[in-house]
Order: structure tokens, then sequence, then C-alpha cells
């Protein structure tokens, strides 16, 4: 099963998955600029996967149940809420979206020190839901 890596190994990876693992993260974004970087498909509905944390354990299987594919500046509200990460508005899901997509880590996975987004971007506004926690399983 592929792996799900939300942001990169630390402090917002460990938050991520904790919110997926207690039910509040149901959807999550991409740039379809990465997926074409990696050489990964874009996710479809029904496919399913294992979530590792930081510390590169599997800790969950979820499976995709929507997938839309919008310029940035398109992103809804209902789509930033399910996110799971407490922002109350697009714009503030934005800016913090923004840091992470203009970060090093971010422009050094993409091989590109320059790398930026705009509202024309196109995201890949993924759903999912938890179909089992792992760790439950040890």
């Amino acid at each position: 099963m592929p792996r799900a890596e939300f942001a990169f190994p630390g402090p917002l990876r460990d938050q991520l998955v904790a919110a997926i693992l207690n039910g509040s993260k149901t959807s999550t974004t991409g740039l379809v600029v990465d997926y074409e970087h990696e050489g990964d498909p874009l996710p479809e509905v029904g496919d399913r996967s294992v979530v590792i944390d930081s510390d590169n354990r599997p800790v969950a299987v979820i499976e995709v149940t929507g997938v839309r594919v919008v310029p940035l500046a398109q992103v809804d509200l209902a789509h930033v809420v399910d996110e799971g990460e407490g922002d109350t508005s697009v714009a503030e899901w934005r800016a913090n979206h923004e840091r992470f997509w203009h970060s090093e880590e971010m422009r050094a996975a993409l091989e590109d020190p320059v790398f930026t987004v705009d509202g024309t971007s196109l995201t890949v506004l993924e759903r999912f839901h938890l179909v089992t926690d792992l760790r439950l399983t040890d």
C-alpha cells in the first residue's frame, strides 16, 4: 500500500497525523506541480494509503473519498475547515499554506529555490476518511 506522508517529519506532521487519528482532519491539499515533480499519479476515489508519522512508523490507513483539482484561489471554506488545522477563514488557511509551500524544505523537495504559488496554481483537494488506526492493532 502506498505511503501518505503529511508535511515533513516534525511538529507539523505530528499535528496533522494527530488530527487524522482523532477524526478532525478529513481533507488535505497538495500541489499538482508536486505530484508532477515526484512522478506520482493524482489520487483517485477509493485509493488507500498508510499514514506515516514523524518516526517513519505506519499509524493509520486512510481511503480517498473525493478529489478535485482547482486553482488555489478557488479553495473553499468547507475544505479549509475539514483540513482540521484550526483555520477559520480561507485567507488564514492560504497564508499558512503559502508559508509551507514557500519554505526551504518545500523548495528543496521541488528542486526549485525560488518556487512560489499564486491564485492560479493548481491544487489537489483530497477528501478522505480514517479506515484503520494501526496503533490499536499493536
